[in-house]
């Protein structure tokens, strides 16, 4: 018998005990295909969690916003959904009419307010929602609230990686946390984890090509961005040279003037600059009610 033949009896035989210990023991072999199964299923929940998200698609409830008093998305006619449809109005002139010309990244809209507790996440998320029924504009909408983020948690969903993991360079493109949602025109950018260098990771040059691209990549595009509160924050500050619009919400009866006049004076002179007053009492077709009230200074 010559080593080829040899080698081949070799081989021969040690198939053949292998496939004897796999009789042997059919429960260890299929617990190890069980295994390699489970395994795969995990590798591929991690791989989502850090995004890769072209794909992947946010479930909104409408109906739970609409009884939270959110814009409604159905075809029913609510007075949230005209007071927000005034709103955009004139934030969509600003953004794509004659006075875009003037404004830098005209097409982004930082909705902030003086103190917390004002409702500029709620203001937010309609405005986003509102814009998003139209039929020629699509919406980002960005958590840039990194400090106290606020997006997922009144829509109800979980945390998923977002803006700082984008920053931090955990993901190396911003597709892979823009997430769709089950309404066509609406993106969504959530905050991602809290960081201590959320300042200097606003301020850097990874956030400013970011809003570049947000302003510039798609026509049709507007990019809401939810931002902390002006006052004693330095992140807000930041976000203010980067937007060509701000939304500044207030409260009727509480927010104080000075703190109105004191957060403007955190803004970007060259941006327009409105106002909302939330929870304002007025009369409507039900009686006495809360609504908004838009008012642009610039």
């Amino acid at each position: 018998m010559n080593s080829i033949e040899k080698a081949l009896q070799k081989q021969s035989q040690k198939a053949f005990d292998l496939n004897k210990e796999e009789r042997q023991n059919p429960l260890e072999s299929e617990q190890g295909t069980q295994q390699s199964s489970v395994e795969k299923a995990l590798q591929k929940q991690t791989t989502l969690s850090k995004g890769n998200n072209v794909t992947s698609t946010i479930q909104i409830d409408f109906e739970m916003l609409e009884k939270k008093g959110f814009v409604s998305t159905n075809s029913q006619r609510q007075l949230i959904n005209e007071e927000f449809r005034a709103i955009k109005r004139k934030l969509l002139d600003n953004a794509f009419g004659p006075l875009s010309k003037s404004l830098k990244n005209s097409n982004i809209i930082m909705v902030t307010s003086s103190r917390p507790g004002e409702g500029k996440t709620f203001t937010a998320i309609n405005l986003a929602l509102s814009i998003a029924l139209e039929k020629d504009k699509t919406v980002l909408l960005v958590d840039a609230d990194v400090l106290r983020p606020n997006v997922m948690k009144t829509l109800e969903l979980e945390r998923k990686q977002g803006l700082m993991e984008y920053l931090l360079g955990e993901n190396q493109d911003i597709s892979e946390v823009m997430y769709k949602t089950n309404l066509d025109n609406l993106r969504i950018i959530p905050a991602g984890q809290s960081h201590h260098l959320s300042t200097e990771l606003l301020a850097s040059e990874k956030m400013f090509e970011a809003v570049e691209e947000f302003a510039n990549r798609y026509t049709d595009r507007v990019v809401i961005v939810d931002t902390p509160p002006l006052l004693g924050i330095n992140e807000t500050a930041i976000l203010a040279n980067l937007a060509g619009q701000a939304l500044v919400v207030t409260e009727e009866s509480k927010t104080k003037l000075v703190d109105i006049e004191e957060a403007v004076k955190q803004l970007n002179p060259e941006m327009a600059i409105g106002f909302v007053v939330n929870k304002s009492e007025k009369v409507n077709t039900k009686g006495l009610g809360y609504g908004y009230y838009y008012a642009g200074a610039n």
